[in-house]
């Protein structure tokens, strides 16, 4: 048991968080071209957020002894890779404060111990998606609006994996949550047709068909993280595609 605690230190227990991670950085990535300056942006990107997890959970638990270590780990390694970043390309440092207040709106939820609160995962979402503004300046990128429509094309996706994932663990169950689940994306498809490229209407559509149906299956948790990380890839091969063209 103990073992077991300490591996939870270190590494976050949530498949799905792993798609919010990766997808907007290689959306922003792909958009501006690859560079080599992405790879210690990553690095540092990854380490953030290994680091974030320990932190988090110290501030809801106090039990520093269980996660001084993977904070320290974590923190060592990412400075030299902030600084790989950060030292040739001293502008994505403007992005820092963007990042801070929704942060501490995670903190807060963890010292409440309410970190399934809905605003606590709108917020987490936004912080995410922000690493497609980064990752695309990193690479030089100066069409702003296409950086934005990425940017809002991760929130809107991630927003609605939300009011999947509720309906199929925390709010299994409430037709209210269920139904919300769903007119968001009906709405979803509907943006597609105004907003985004066409070629966007197919993996919103699987997404519509999986609020609907999903939840009357009764999948475990797992099964639920490993699946929206399927999804995420769909999503991300088809953006990658859409926006190519």
């Amino acid at each position: 048991m103990a073992r077991t605690k300490r591996a939870e230190g270190y590494l976050p227990g949530q498949h799905g968080a792993w798609a919010m991670l990766i997808i907007p950085f290689v959306l922003g990535m792909a958009a501006a071209g690859p560079a080599w300056i992405h790879l210690p942006l990553f690095a540092a990107w990854l380490l953030v957020y290994l680091f974030s997890y320990p932190f988090l959970q110290w501030i809801k638990t106090r039990k520093w002894q269980v996660y001084a270590r993977p904070m320290l780990l974590y923190g060592g390694l990412l400075l030299p890779f902030a600084a790989l970043a950060a030292i040739p390309e001293p502008r994505l440092i403007r992005w820092v404060p963007l990042f801070i207040p929704l942060f501490a709106v995670n903190a807060f939820f963890a010292r409440m111990k309410k970190e399934r609160a809905f605003v606590n995962d709108l917020a987490a979402v936004v912080q995410f998606s922000l690493a497609t503004f980064v990752a695309y300046d990193a690479g030089g990128g100066t069409d702003w609006r296409l950086a934005a429509e990425l940017f809002a094309l991760s929130v809107l996706y991630f927003t609605g994996t939300v009011f999947y994932v509720k309906t199929i663990i925390r709010e299994r169950g409430n037709p209210w949550f269920y139904t919300s689940s769903i007119v968001y994306h009906i709405l979803l498809l509907m943006t597609a047709l105004f907003w985004f490229p066409r070629l966007m209407l197919v993996p919103f559509a699987v997404l519509l068909i999986r609020a609907v149906v999903s939840p009357r299956l009764r999948l475990s948790v797992k099964t639920t993280g490993i699946l929206e990380i399927v999804y995420s890839v769909l999503l991300a091969v088809f953006a990658l595609i859409a926006y190519r063209a």
